[in-house]
């Protein structure tokens, strides 16, 4: 992903990765995930529904958007049956 944003020239969005990483003065140059986050063993439908959750819920926690299928990049649209910007692999 970094690499990615390098080559685009995404210079905005390197600073403010560079900055997050920073404020946690770890080895690294940039934070692109939250810091302590874990890996997390998912074993059930019951996880994978909750985590699903939690991840279309950001947005609308952070203030983005007032529902989570309202956010553009996340598959909650495909969930209430929207298009999403990709097709994605449904959890029932």
């Amino acid at each position: 992903m970094l690499n990615h944003l390098t080559q685009r020239g995404a210079h905005s969005t390197l600073e403010r990765l560079s900055f997050a990483k920073r404020a946690h003065k770890q080895d690294r140059d940039y934070q692109f995930w939250q810091e302590g986050s874990h890996a997390e063993l998912v074993c059930s439908t019951e996880v994978v529904r909750q985590k699903l959750d939690y991840i279309h819920l950001n947005p609308v926690k952070r203030g983005y958007v007032d529902r989570p299928e309202h956010w553009r990049y996340s598959s909650a649209r495909n969930y209430e049956g929207q298009p999403g910007l990709i097709e994605i692999d449904r959890w029932e």
